[in-house]
């Protein structure tokens, strides 16, 4: 089968690899309809590089039609579709059925000290295959893979991968009073999808800051209230801009949608770069023990929050060194409110909201849709942020 794999920093490739096969009797396989390009995958591209094997697959937002499925997946059979979480978790264990399957004891990836394993992702999160495929195997598809009905097309509900339900998880974190008002730093997909739960389910105002033209647009065409970050000589100029709009003492929450992508530091700018040019053995332990975070958006958040408001940390963070100890507080999501969306907690509460109408504009929400081939172009374009990339789908 073809597949998007990872060959160095801003390197990856459409290659052929072997096809899955059920290897556990907890597994399925499925034929990919449709899979998602999103910025964590970025992260992988540009600066978690240190942590990634030539060859690994990408990817952790399909989608399509279950092939084969093992003998302990009672409610699959072939033919289904489904749409595949981005963690993979068992679904019985003491975390999932606390409603922390990113926490899933069964796929923990002890050996790193993290959460539950991921699609598509580095070596700390047990380096499993990913969705960029025209097919894959999914573990513990007892309970992971979501059941959509035939007929609207994959844009309704390919968001359940991740998208919806790591907004929604972070408008349910930042806890917004019903007519309140809530603000979200970074409108890339994750920031533009909580604007709209946050509208959804009833803040009066909602305001969004970012410094693309063409995801400011989207969100204010939106309703929301949207600031140009390049309009500001500093983040000062920002948080009193907003405040003088919520009578001087900000809003009630503010979402952090921007994580280790967000401008700011410029050494930590410089470790980053030097981690991915040094070898494996010397850049791992670089990057784990000194940060490779800029922390200009969650600076600003804390700035900008009313006394007694809530920050919710939605955007990824991966340093170890930081003045905040990030990766240990974003991967067991202590207090502030973050972590990684526990969607399959989520995901039955968002589903209604697909299947009976669209409110939350998901059949438009791609900016882009390409050939799985044209993966090396698609993450050129949605690094660069170029002809207005928000969003893009990949078929294969």
């Amino acid at each position: 089968m073809r597949a998007v794999t990872w060959q160095g920093k801003r390197d990856v490739r459409v290659e052929e690899v072997p096809d899955p096969r059920i290897e556990e009797p907890t597994d399925a396989v499925i034929r990919v309809t449709s899979t998602g390009l999103c910025g964590s995958d970025l992260h992988l591209y540009e600066v978690l590089t240190p942590f990634m094997t030539p060859g690994d697959i990408l990817g952790h937002e399909p989608m399509g039609i279950v092939e084969e499925v093992g003998a302990g997946v009672p409610d699959l059979q072939a033919g289904d579709r489904v749409v595949v979480p981005f963690q993979i978790a068992c679904g019985n264990c003491w975390m999932c059925l606390t409603g922390l399957p990113t926490q899933c004891e069964t796929t923990q990836v002890s050996a790193e000290g993290m959460g539950a394993a991921l699609f598509g992702y580095t070596r700390l999160y047990g380096a499993v295959p990913g969705g960029q495929a025209e097919y894959l195997r999914v573990p513990q598809a007892q309970y992971g893979p979501i059941k959509v009905p035939e007929g609207p097309p994959d844009d309704r509900f390919v968001y359940l991968s991740d998208v919806l339900p790591t907004a929604w998880q972070a408008v349910a974190y930042a806890d917004v009073p019903k007519g309140g008002s809530i603000a979200v730093l970074g409108l890339g997909p994750i920031g533009d999808m909580a604007c709209r739960v946050a509208r959804l389910k009833g803040a009066d105002r909602v305001f969004g800051v970012d410094l693309v033209p063409e995801r400011l647009r989207r969100a204010q065409e939106r309703g929301v209230e949207t600031f140009d970050l390049r309009s500001f000589d500093d983040e000062k100029e920002l948080v009193t801009a907003i405040r003088d709009r919520t009578d001087g003492r900000g809003p009630d929450a503010v979402i952090d949608a921007v994580g280790t992508e967000a401008h700011g530091s410029a050494a930590a700018r410089m470790v980053q770069n030097t981690a991915a040019l040094l070898p494996r053995k010397l850049s791992g332990p670089l990057a784990e023990r000194f940060s490779v975070d800029r922390l200009a958006a969650l600076h600003t958040a804390i700035d900008l929050v009313r006394r007694g408001g809530t920050v919710s940390v939605s955007g990824v963070y991966g340093g170890t060194a930081d003045p905040m100890p990030l990766l240990t507080m974003f991967d067991k999501q202590i207090q502030m409110r973050m972590g990684q969306a526990n969607v399959r907690h989520w995901s039955d509460e968002i589903i209604s909201h697909l299947t009976d109408g669209d409110p939350l504009g998901v059949e438009d929400f791609a900016t882009h849709r390409l050939p799985l081939s044209d993966a090396p172009l698609a993450y050129d374009m949605f690094q660069r942020k170029r002809d207005g990339a928000v969003k893009v789908l990949m078929q294969p």
